[in-house]
């Protein structure tokens, strides 16, 4: 009895925009060298938006086809490797994993506001002051991030949205999400995202679930602005 033939993993977004960059670099159109045009033209000349072509310059980056010099633009590498069957998955587009996020965590922080412990929001607000401590160190919080949402997710009472809920939020860690960390977040951005966790916090203490919803969905829209749309 033969196996079943696996299927293949459809291509994301950003590795098809990827693809067409590559194109036009190997068709002549941009020399080695060479600055590519502002995000928002090569957007417009692709027909994409511009979180999708940042998405798609980082996996370029990342296997050293584009080098992208902050406050000057993104290059063509004067040695770009072959690549003969286009851009390898980097992960989820980070994008469309924000999206995912705020609608599964909306969900958990509405469902959280009625059932939260004491013990939990004692837990919450520990989280939120190791969060600044370490902020205020030049460190990034990246487990006190996880353990605030991951604390909120386990409290819905829901152990599938919470499991799913930790699995999207561990997706940050795949290469194109890391890329985009060490582009674009900074003590500042952290600072943004303490206010809104405060902000979430505080939705929970009044026990009000569409204004921990609310916050909830401001949080992670802010925090896909300051990846993708910066």
């Amino acid at each position: 009895m033969t196996g079943q033939a696996k299927t293949p993993e459809p291509r994301r977004l950003y590795q098809q925009i990827a693809d067409q960059i590559r194109e036009l670099v190997d068709g002549g159109e941009f020399a080695p060298g060479a600055r590519l045009p502002p995000e928002r033209e090569l957007a417009q000349r692709l027909g994409v938006s511009r979180p999708s072509l940042r998405e798609a310059l980082i996996a370029l980056e990342i296997d050293g086809s584009v080098e992208i010099r902050m406050g000057s633009g993104v290059y063509v590498s004067v040695q770009p490797p072959e690549v003969r069957s286009g851009t390898k998955s980097l992960g989820e587009s980070p994008s469309e994993l924000m999206q995912a996020r705020a609608a599964l965590e909306g969900a958990s922080v509405q469902l959280a506001s009625s059932r939260i412990t004491p013990a939990a929001m004692e837990n919450l607000r520990a989280t939120l002051d190791a969060m600044r401590h370490e902020i205020d160190a030049g460190r990034k919080p990246l487990d006190q991030d996880r353990q605030f949402h991951v604390i909120i997710a386990e409290q819905s009472g829901n152990g599938v949205l919470a499991r799913l809920v930790e699995n999207l939020f561990d997706e940050r860690h795949s290469p194109i999400s890391a890329q985009l960390r060490v582009k674009f977040e900074d003590k500042n951005t952290w600072i943004f995202a303490l206010q809104e966790h405060e902000a979430i916090l505080a939705a929970l203490e009044a026990r009000d679930p569409l204004l921990a919803q609310a916050a909830m969905h401001l949080h992670l829209d802010s925090s896909r602005r300051r990846w993708v749309e910066n």
